[in-house]
């Protein structure tokens, strides 16, 4: 027999009272080696603790071999994950299954007409079947202002870059 893992406390509340961000869930990926084309690495990617070891290859669409995943399929399934995950809090707060939902992220890359730089779009997809849009809307946009992805993508992300040797 399996044993379920008990999930956490679920909180959506402001039980946070604080001035300044407080880590819950830190993680580091390097990636080292391969070529750079297109301002795009190729190469390994590691997370510190190893359950991530990938190699990273460019997609056939810039040049590559796509032969190995690269940084928006990466990030598309991050996204994703993350709305899904701040959606089905929502759902299970409202009593509602969130079984039957998923959320496809589609992100595109290409020229910034700003600075001619690279920029991202990002499309997610909510499939859910058979719900009232009007149910819906709200709880959406709960998930919306609870996940860091979605505030990453608004608001910006604090980053800090520091060379070291």
């Amino acid at each position: 027999m399996t044993e379920q893992i008990p999930l956490p406390d679920l909180s959506t509340d402001k039980d946070f009272d604080g001035e300044f961000f407080a880590p819950i869930y830190t993680t580091t990926v390097t990636v080292s080696g391969g070529i750079a084309r297109h301002g795009r690495a190729s190469g390994r990617a590691r997370s510190a603790d190893g359950v991530l070891d990938l190699n990273l290859r460019m997609p056939a669409e810039l040049g590559g071999d796509g032969q190995g995943t690269n940084p928006e399929q990466l990030f598309a399934a991050a996204f994703a994950a993350c709305f899904h995950g701040s959606l089905s809090l929502v759902l299970r707060q409202a009593a509602l299954d969130p079984a039957a939902i998923s959320v496809a992220a589609t992100v595109a890359f290409g020229r910034d007409p700003g600075d001619g730089g690279y920029l991202l779009h990002v499309d997610l997809v909510v499939k859910w079947p058979d719900v009232d849009p009007e149910i819906a809307a709200p709880l959406l946009k709960k998930a919306d202002s609870l996940c860091p992805y979605t505030k990453m993508v608004g608001q910006g992300t604090p980053t800090t870059i520091t060379l070291t040797s």
